[in-house]
């Protein structure tokens, strides 16, 4: 194997640009352990694309290794569509560097006369996903790191169905990147001669798809909804205003200092709308305007987080669980009533999401499957589906979620429309969208979440956590917290035991490094790394019923003991 010292002084010689080498030269001459962690490995190109730090050497995002990945995928595409005239689309984020990377790419695909569209700004991830099947397009590139923190990036590949790529093609494009052993080998065009730029005609045919989703248009024009939103300097900022405004609604307030794209995002210590923090400026903006909801989206425009008024008119940030149930059980409610349901609609979940999304389909008699995490599992069922079934919608607990089928990822302005509609929808009714949380609750149970993410960085993180992983499945604890174990589902080995009966039986999924523990008493736990972060991630999913919103805060605090005690004695 190549030594660090080897693969860094080649990384001197002249093929690479000034600014590369003398950064290069001054960590061998300065920072060893910089230097150790930026060539130690290759990054990789997984099955999703690229993300890393940004920065020079083999384990950083930079102008080489972005180049060796859209070399590969060119490589892959040429021999997959030998006699078409290749087309793909590119979209990037507000990211530092974003931009860039967007045009190297550009430069690797037309230097591959793989002609190319790319977006003339920023641009959220789900339009990405639209202007492949829209403009016909072989594959499709969007640049960004979503949530990670400002020091990352990362390039996400996209298939001609719009979805993000999944076997074989995604094994098939990590061999075709494998191969390039040698840098020089990557073709560039900096004149960008069979680029084209795209911009406002796309924007609106995909605004006009999704104003097509709205159930309850003449509602909306009835009701008077404030609603405070906040890009959280992403690439929202243009588009998720365009789209509430499409479908009626326009007392809109945007948080001003967060609306200036910002790759530093100054504003905020994490641009997740996961963090409550995030929404510090948006919920200050909201009290002073009397808002009715509140909404913020990540910076690749893919997740949203709201904020509601709860019964004591405080604002509080709701979970991705929430916020999915909430939209499922609109969605479900209204196709109900308008007799769209026939018996071939479905909607989707994550194996990691609430199973409260089951029991709300199985009383409207709608099937829910479940697929791995990663809304690419939940894309490719849609096309699997799409001549047979009808897509309702479907989510997963990190706040994405997506209706309709000419998207096919999670989309955060399509559900910034949706859930402004559901709000109008509860105003209507002199509700509030918590006064809807608590009916699905009385209706169908109180399901409570809990998500310990434990962050391990470096090599020794990685190793750390393959450690931990097989530990948990080798020697799998008797019991948790009080409670036997009754089935441990192994997605690595696709086999579910029965800790009962002893038997086992087949899991008809792909194979992914997850294990999942169901409890006698019906809690669900999952233990997975992450595909996308440094981290190991516990889940705790737990239930119980409540009959009125009284009986809300007792069993929150109930339920939430529980989830603490099962986390401090699992970690």
């Amino acid at each position: 194997m190549e030594s660090v010292k080897e693969k860094s002084y080649y990384w001197l010689s002249d093929f690479f640009d000034k600014d590369t080498r003398d950064q290069v030269k001054n960590l061998i001459e300065n920072d060893n352990h910089l230097l150790t962690e930026s060539f130690y490995k290759d990054l990789e190109f997984g099955t999703g694309g690229l993300r890393g730090i940004m920065g020079v050497g083999t384990n950083r995002m930079n102008k080489y290794t972005v180049g060796m990945a859209t070399q590969g995928l060119s490589n892959y595409l040429i021999e997959q569509f030998p006699k078409e005239e290749i087309k793909c689309a590119i979209a990037y984020d507000s990211r530092n560097n974003s931009e860039y990377f967007a045009k190297v790419t550009a430069s690797v695909f037309s230097a591959n006369n793989i002609k190319v569209f790319l977006f003339d700004k920023l641009r959220p991830t789900p339009e990405l996903s639209f202007a492949i099947r829209h403009l016909g397009c072989h594959a499709g590139i969007v640049i960004t790191a979503s949530h990670n923190p400002k020091e990352y990036n990362g390039y996400k590949v996209y298939w001609q169905d719009g979805g993000q790529i999944i076997a074989p093609h995604d094994k098939k494009i990590i061999e075709n990147v494998r191969q390039i052993k040698d840098f020089t080998t990557i073709k560039f065009d900096d004149s960008l001669k069979n680029a084209e730029l795209i911009g406002k005609d796309v924007d609106d045919a995909y605004i006009n798809a999704l104003s097509k989703l709205c159930l309850n248009s003449e509602l909306i024009k009835q009701t008077s909804l404030k609603i405070v939103f906040t890009p959280i300097h992403g690439s929202t900022v243009d588009l998720v205003p365009m789209a509430l405004r499409k479908i009626g609604f326009h007392d809109i307030d945007i948080v001003e200092k967060q609306a200036v794209p910002d790759g530093n995002f100054t504003t905020v210590k994490s641009p997740n709308p996961e963090e409550p923090e995030a929404f510090d400026m948006a919920i200050k903006t909201a009290k002073e305007a009397n808002a009715d909801i509140v909404m913020g989206t990540d910076p690749d425009g893919d997740r949203l987080g709201i904020v509601i008024k709860n019964y004591l008119n405080e604002y509080v940030l709701l979970n991705g669980n929430q916020t999915a149930a909430i939209m499922v059980y609109y969605l479900l409610d209204q196709w109900q009533k308008k007799l769209m349901l026939t018996g071939k609609e479905y909607i989707v979940k994550t194996i990691v999401t609430t199973e409260l999304l089951t029991q709300i389909s199985d009383f409207y008699k709608v099937k829910c499957y479940d697929v791995l995490t990663g809304f690419k599992y939940i894309a490719a069922l849609i096309e699997k589906n799409y001549k047979n079934m009808k897509f309702i919608g479907g989510g997963e607990e990190s706040y994405g979620f997506l209706a309709g089928d000419f998207v096919r990822d999670k989309d955060a302005v399509m559900s910034c429309m949706l859930i402004a509609e559901i709000a109008a929808w509860a105003k209507s009714r002199n509700k509030t969208l918590y006064d809807i949380l608590i009916e699905i609750y009385v209706k169908f149970g109180y399901y409570l979440e809990g998500l310990k993410s434990i962050t391990k960085t470096g090599k020794a993180g990685a190793e750390e956590i393959q450690s931990m992983m097989k530990k948990f499945r080798n020697e799998p604890p008797e019991s948790i917290a009080g409670a036997g174990i009754a089935l441990i589902h192994d997605f690595e080995k696709s086999q579910t035991i029965d800790k009962i009966s002893d038997l086992r039986y087949e899991i008809i999924l792909p194979k992914s490094n997850v294990l999942q523990y169901d409890l006698l008493d019906g809690t669900k736990i999952t233990i997975r790394p992450s595909g996308t972060e440094p981290k190991i991630k516990f889940y705790v999913s737990v239930h119980d019923n409540i009959d009125s919103a009284e009986e809300f805060d007792n069993m929150t605090i109930k339920l939430r003991n529980r989830i603490n005690k099962i986390m401090e004695e699992i970690i």
